[in-house]
């Protein structure tokens, strides 16, 4: 198991493989004791009808999708249609607070 794998959390993005060759990309929703495995709720893939689901996964079929650093409204918009869909209202709420900042600082440009 690389040093990547065992810095997994709740909340974590992850893309890879099922057993059967789908490729997934979603989040973390639980952690096993063993820190082996993981849940994760599919939001997307190539097989559409395992998308809104949540599966196990073991750490060796995923990697931790790093954490990008947002520079544009464009950006931030599709993050934040990407909360809604995923209905994570914490992480909603802190990329329209970044948007509203990103609009003020604008304003006092004009």
């Amino acid at each position: 198991m690389s040093n990547e794998q065992t810095l997994l959390k709740i909340g974590d993005w992850v893309k890879g493989k099922l057993l059967t060759g789908e490729l997934v990309i979603g989040y973390i929703e639980n952690l096993d004791t063993k820190g082996e495995a993981v849940k994760a709720k599919i939001v997307t893939s190539d097989n559409k009808t395992i998308e809104g689901k949540i599966l196990p996964l073991l750490n060796r079929q995923i990697n931790k999708i790093p954490d990008t650093h947002v520079k544009n409204k464009e950006q931030i918009q599709y993050l934040i249609d990407l909360a809604l869909e995923t209905g994570d209202e914490e992480w909603f709420l802190e990329l329209t607070a970044k948007l509203n900042s990103m609009r003020e600082l604008v304003e006092g440009v004009k």
